[in-house]
């Protein structure tokens, strides 16, 4: 990665006139690479420029810095679906991939990470998955972030496939009874859910059946009271 840093340093330096291209009749834009490489370089470009980009934002006063609150939430209160082992088992697992130790999943150890769980993914479709949980909107994944990929997978609401493949990795995984945990954490909201509706549903039945027999109770009444006028 350094010689990556490295070259892509140089690159930019012989594009902004900086430096001399190299001799060799090397021109400082007409380098190649690989559809890999070029990926790679792509991703770097992409996430300096997001970086000025946001930073002239703040600078203009038209986005806000992340709040603090947001970094220093606790898991384990804002996440109760999962238990205390859960959430450190994800912690363990995203402290693996999160090799630089900045407390964020980059474009680049994303790729990494999926290549690792042999689920490589495309540019585009790396994209898509850090886009669909970052609320931040700084193109990275924090851990806050990550646990929300496993949240919405226990709710059934992730819309990227890169992130259900994700989600259903066992390296990555709580394992099958974590998973239940947290379907279970779900799956006793719905029932409550649907309780309530039975309840509901009942007090509505009862209230049609005693409508139902004063209605029917009026007609009798109605109906004597014809019977009756025949005898005067």
């Amino acid at each position: 990665m350094s010689e990556l840093a490295d070259r892509l340093a140089k690159r930019r330096e012989i594009n902004e006139g900086d430096v001399d291209a190299p001799a060799l009749n090397i021109e400082p834009k007409s380098a190649t690479y690989n559809s890999g490489e070029k990926d790679t370089v792509d991703a770097a470009d992409n996430e300096l420029a997001n970086k000025l980009k946001r930073q002239g934002n703040i600078n203009d006063g038209m986005e806000v810095t992340q709040n603090p609150s947001v970094k220093n939430f606790n898991p384990y209160t804002e996440f109760k679906e999962f238990t205390r082992a859960q959430i450190k088992n994800f912690r363990k697992k995203f402290d693996l991939y999160d090799t630089s130790r900045d407390g964020v999943i980059d474009f680049m150890e994303l790729k990494v990470m999926m290549e690792k769980l042999e689920a490589p993914q495309t540019h585009l479709a790396l994209k898509a998955m850090i886009k669909e949980v970052d609320e931040d909107m700084d193109m990275k994944i924090s851990f806050r972030e990550f646990l929300l990929i496993f949240r919405k997978a226990a709710c059934g609401e992730l819309q990227v496939d890169g992130l259900k493949v994700l989600a259903d990795m066992p390296e990555i995984n709580v394992g099958e009874e974590g998973v239940k945990g947290a379907k279970n954490f779900f799956q006793a909201k719905a029932d409550k859910i649907a309780e309530t509706n039975k309840f509901e549903r009942e007090i509505k039945e009862e209230q049609e059946i005693k409508k139902k027999e004063l209605e029917e109770k009026k007609q009798r009444r109605i109906e004597f009271k014809a019977k009756a006028n025949l005898f005067k």
